[in-house]
């Protein structure tokens, strides 16, 4: 089975930096794509970036603030987050294409105005 662990999420305040990690630990490879999502209270959950071998894809809201790595030789996705504004406020998920597709349990990260 193909476990994630997400792990940086927290409280900032608007205009600073987090970056998100993902440790990916089973059957996988640097083939299988990997990125996030993220859930904010009363919305639904939305893809904030992918990373494939085709490319890299982010949503409009992000674009621009937000980088996706990938440590292939860590098994660890990255998400860096500059000029976080409020609401940025959500839940993020890390995922992996294997497939089927595996989620980590999330990381909260808050934004304060």
């Amino acid at each position: 089975q193909v476990q994630l662990v997400e792990s940086g999420g927290g409280l900032v305040q608007a205009g600073g930096s987090l970056r998100l990690s993902c440790a990916a630990s089973g059957s996988i490879s640097s083939f299988n794509p990997m990125g996030w999502h993220r859930q904010a209270p009363g919305k639904e959950r939305e893809l904030v970036a992918t990373i494939t071998s085709g490319g890299i894809k982010y949503a409009d809201s992000v674009k621009g603030r937000f980088t996706i790595s990938r440590d292939n030789a860590k098994n660890t996705a990255y998400l860096q987050m500059n000029s976080l504004k409020p609401e940025d406020t959500a839940v993020y998920y890390c995922y992996t294409v294997a497939p089927p597709t595996f989620w980590g349990r999330g990381t909260q990260v808050t934004v304060s105005s």
